[in-house]
């Protein structure tokens, strides 16, 4: 333990908060982001980050040096989600509330239905980190929403082994050390949800790349979706989509898989003359936007935020969540009138 984070550590077991906070901050927010895989939800990783700082300040007396600080609030991070993943009190899946719209007919229903995006205003220093030698993922690709939604399908313990093993490299002894069982129980268990990732990811490996984040091809893209959904331009927003496309939207369960029932539903949203405004944003290192309603008021009222997900230079992917995600990402409810 070096010099000044034996110091520190002093100083905060003394009840030096300052001391503390030097000491955790440098890892809070990969911290989140972890917690964010391990839930599928920004407002529940925000609530585990700050039970795990609690419990860290309150437990610093036991921390005996083994492992590092790092690894030390790993354990506790990853244990106080295994213990929200495992309590009752998931949100449940929502009904269709949006008057005037009826929806067409699902694909299917979907299983993830309390996932929330994340900001990538927060991601900043919390994926560029140097990885353990075990690691497999891109952490960009760790963020995104279809891999967030794919672990979310897994059993909590795979879910753990995998994200500790696969996205941030710790080595199966340490992980077993945080999850108090053994090399021989996380090796198995990894097996099982590399397994259970890949069966649900198997489309995702055949999919060209999205073009560069900010590069000319993913500006073009997002321009011209802009311009289709604000025209209600039903022809030139098909014309972005991949033959088979998927939408979701959670914590409403609906999913619709194929380019011809999403243009039914997009059609439907543009329905009774009802117009948007979009707002950029990112989310989960994915292009997104609030949308706003033009009210004949001339205010505009969030609905939602879309996040889209790309390849090549079509859209492979649209996922709906509702109006109560903007304010994490600095969008307001409202937007005055022009």
């Amino acid at each position: 333990m070096e010099l000044v984070g034996a110091d520190l550590i002093s100083r905060a077991r003394a009840g030096d908060g300052e001391a503390f906070r030097a000491l955790t901050e440098p890892y809070r927010r990969e911290l989140q982001v972890h917690c964010y895989r391990m839930l599928g939800s920004f407002q529940d990783a925000e609530e585990a980050l700050q039970d795990t700082l609690l419990s860290a300040w309150q437990g610093l007396g036991g921390f005996d040096g083994r492992a590092s600080i790092r690894t030390w609030l790993y354990r506790i991070a990853t244990n106080k989600c295994l213990s929200a993943l495992r309590s009752a009190s998931r949100r449940p899946a929502k009904e269709w509330n949006i008057p005037g719209v009826e929806p067409p007919e699902p694909t299917r229903l979907g299983e993830v239905v309390w996932l929330e995006p994340y900001p990538d205003a927060l991601l900043d220093g919390a994926i560029n980190l140097p990885l353990g030698p075990e690691a497999r993922y891109e952490q960009t690709e760790s963020v995104s929403l279809a891999f967030v939604t794919a672990l979310q399908a897994l059993p909590p313990r795979q879910l753990a082994v995998l994200i500790l093993r696969d996205v941030l490299g710790f080595r199966a002894n340490e992980v077993a050390d945080m999850l108090d069982t053994t090399v021989e129980s996380v090796k198995s268990a990894l097996k099982r949800a590399r397994a259970g990732l890949q069966r649900r990811r198997s489309t995702a490996a055949d999919r060209e790349p999205p073009p560069a984040t900010g590069s000319p091809a993913e500006d073009a893209i997002v321009a011209n979706f802009v311009h289709a959904w604000e025209a209600a331009d039903m022809d030139a927003l098909v014309a972005l989509l991949t033959d088979d496309v998927f939408m979701s939207m959670p914590p409403l369960p609906l999913e619709y898989e194929g380019r011809d029932v999403v243009a039914r539903f997009c059609t439907g949203m543009f329905g009774s003359g009802r117009r948007f405004d979009l707002v950029p944003t990112r989310a989960n290192g994915q292009p997104a936007f609030g949308a706003y309603l033009r009210a004949p008021t001339g205010i505009r009222h969030g609905t939602g935020l879309f996040v889209l997900t790309l390849t090549g230079d079509r859209i492979c992917a649209m996922t709906r969540f509702e109006n109560s995600v903007l304010p994490s990402f600095g969008l307001p409810r409202t937007l005055p009138s022009r």
